[in-house]
């Protein structure tokens, strides 16, 4: 039996500043655990909101799955004009975001701290 994606991936939320939130991403984003991204990118990504990071530090593999949340995510914070930086230390991380191409799309940084002076 499949593990739970819950187990597979999580996402812990911070607001070290009013209006910015930042969202710890840990574990595995793929197709059965993705949704542990959309969900909160979606409930953070409202009009009050005058910045989204999201750290993928955690995260130990990042496929299409992930890829496409981080995507809709972007597509959204465009929207609203807000601005989404991602944190991608990691090969797991860089290398499928280099590769498709998404380095052009996403503003990419290598630490938190860096994120939140781009906010």
């Amino acid at each position: 039996m499949p593990e739970p994606a819950a187990t597979l991936a999580s996402v812990r939320v911070d607001r070290p500043a009013d209006g910015v939130v930042v969202l710890h991403v840990s574990g595995e984003l793929d197709t059965s655990s993705a949704d542990e991204l959309t969900r909160p990118l979606t409930e953070h990504l409202v009009e009050n909101v005058r910045g989204v990071v999201v750290d993928l530090g955690g995260v130990r593999f990042l496929g299409s799955a992930g890829l496409e949340s981080l995507v809709v995510g972007n597509q959204r914070a465009s929207a609203l004009g807000i601005p989404l930086v991602l944190v991608a230390t990691s090969r797991a991380t860089q290398r499928p975001i280099e590769a498709t191409g998404l380095s052009s799309v996403f503003t990419v940084v290598g630490s938190v701290d860096e994120a939140l002076t781009r906010l």
